[in-house]
Formats: C-alpha cells, structure tokens, sequence
C-alpha cells in the first residue's frame, strides 16, 4: 500500500511539474531541471533519442533520430582509430549506434545531468560496449580531459544550453589535436524578416523554445555570427549549414500523422504537441533554425 501511495504522489507531482513549466509563463527551469522532469519520456519507438531528427530520407522518428546522429558522425568524419568526445550525450543511443557502425577507438561522452547519466551508463554496460563508451557526469565548458586529447568533438543538439557556446568552443578547441573536427548540430534565431506579422512570430517561436528549454541570451545569434566565433575560437574550414527544411516541417508533418508517436509522451507534453500542431509549420517554427557546424583544429 505504501509502495502504492508514493508511486502516486510521484506521478502527481511530475505532473504538476510539466503544467507548470509548459503552461506557467514565469517558470523557467535550468538544463538539469528540464531533463530531469523529461526523464525518458522519447518519443522514439525504441531507443530514447531526443533530438528533431533529419528528415531527407526518413520516414519515421526513429530513423530520422538515428539519421541525424550518423549526419553528424559523417560530417566529422569519424571512424576507426579515432578518440571522440561526445558533449551532451543524452541517454548515448549516439554513442551506441556510433560504436557498432563506425567502430571509434574510443568514445568519451560528458553531461551534466546525473540522472541521464546513470541510465545512459547502465545501457551501455548491459550491451557489453563500457570499455569503448566512457559516459561521465562533466561540463562542456570546463572540461576535464588533457590538451590535444581528442580527435573529434561532436554536440548533438545541446551547443545552445552551455553557458555559453562561445565557451564550448574554446574548450573543444584546447582538447582536439591538431587537424581534429567540432561539429554540431544546433538551434539558433532566424535572421529577422520584414513585417510586423513575420517578426511577430519569430519572436514568439524563438521566445517559447528559448525560456522552456534554458537557452542562454548570450547564445541567441544568428548563422554568421556562430561562423565569426568558431573563426575567432581558432576553428578553420568552416561551414555553418541551414538544414531546418529537413527538421521542423517534416517532424511536424510526420506527428500530424501519426498520433501513436505522440501517445508516447507525458500528456501534459501531449496536449502541447496537440496544440501546436493546430498551426502550420512555418508559423510555428518560424524564427527557429537548425544549423549543421564544423570547423577544423589548424595542424
């Protein structure tokens, strides 16, 4: 009985804890907090991916997670031999598909958010892949690993909760050895449109994602100005890449479709989904916009 109590006041609470941070516009959780109350609520059928996914070829949220993931692997050129430093590693679904299909030395992965660490560690322990995945509890921004350590240093979707990414970049730069890659995929502003309507809804995209998924102020710029600091970080070779036409609006399509997908969420999450998926995309994402980023370490 008193199992049966506390398993209630538990899901009554987080409940509670969703209303108030979806729905209550003076609440503001920071990173560990929004994580931590998400829990491994994915939305993917298997696995716990929590990224957007990229959408080019995908038909479900599963492979457009896995696609994402191995877009960013591809692009930093990882493969065998190779020591990879995976920042905000989730639940290291990642860093599992990363260690069976492109076979790196090692990877090593940091997150500050204890709970997903643990869970991460432990699925990692259970396929047998601990001694190739090496997840700790750590920042991105103060990171605890030698100088030129690392060969590939790579955030999927995460770069805009480190405070700050500016920081991040200097961090991976000091870790990477000479001719090493940082690529990351991330959520920046759209430049500003003309019309009061058009900034109106930029303003109130970027707003809403920004406050509820603790994104800093000092990482709200757009794509030149994310080129200008990874140059002013001592990155070389690079590029700054729009994708958003292949994460917002398929995702959106897709979850219109297929209402299974969102069942598996927290109904307080839910009925958000719902509720946005009552506008078209290009509204609701409209001052959003996903890059894909790389620079090279000078050798």
């Amino acid at each position: 009985m008193a199992r049966e109590v506390a398993s209630i006041r538990r899901r009554v609470s987080r409940a509670l804890g969703y209303i108030n941070w979806l729905y209550n516009p003076f609440q503001r959780l920071d990173v560990v907090g929004v994580y931590d109350l998400l829990a491994t609520s994915s939305a993917t059928a298997s696995g716990l991916y929590l990224n957007l996914g990229y959408w080019r070829a995908a038909q479900d949220l599963d492979a457009a997670s896995q696609d994402l993931a191995m877009l960013v692997a591809e692009t930093a050129r990882m493969g065998r031999g190779d020591r990879v430093l995976d920042v905000g590693f989730g639940f290291a679904d990642q860093d599992i598909l990363w260690a069976r299909r492109l076979h790196p030395e090692r990877i090593i992965g940091l997150n500050i958010t204890a709970s997903q660490v643990e869970v991460a560690q432990r699925r990692v322990a259970e396929l047998g892949l601990a001694e190739r995945i090496d997840l700790r509890q750590g920042s991105a921004t103060r990171m605890q690993l030698a100088p030129e350590s690392i060969d590939k240093v790579v955030a999927l979707e995460c770069a805009f909760h480190f405070r700050t990414r500016e920081r991040f970049f200097r961090e991976a730069w000091r870790v990477l050895r000479p001719g090493g890659r940082l690529v990351a995929a991330d959520i920046i502003p759209m430049p500003r449109v003309r019309g009061w309507i058009g900034r109106l809804q930029q303003w109130l995209s970027w707003g809403l994602v920004s406050s509820k998924f603790a994104i800093p102020p000092e990482n709200a710029y757009v794509r030149s100005s994310y080129q200008d600091k990874l140059a002013l970080a001592g990155f070389e070779e690079i590029r700054v890449e729009s994708i958003r036409e292949q994460v917002y609006a398929p995702l959106h399509q897709y979850l219109g479709g297929h209402p299974d997908t969102l069942r598996r969420l927290h109904p307080a999450a839910r009925l958000a989904a719902r509720i946005a998926l009552r506008f078209d995309a290009a509204s609701v994402y409209r001052g959003l916009d996903y890059v894909l980023a790389s620079g090279i370490k000078p050798g």
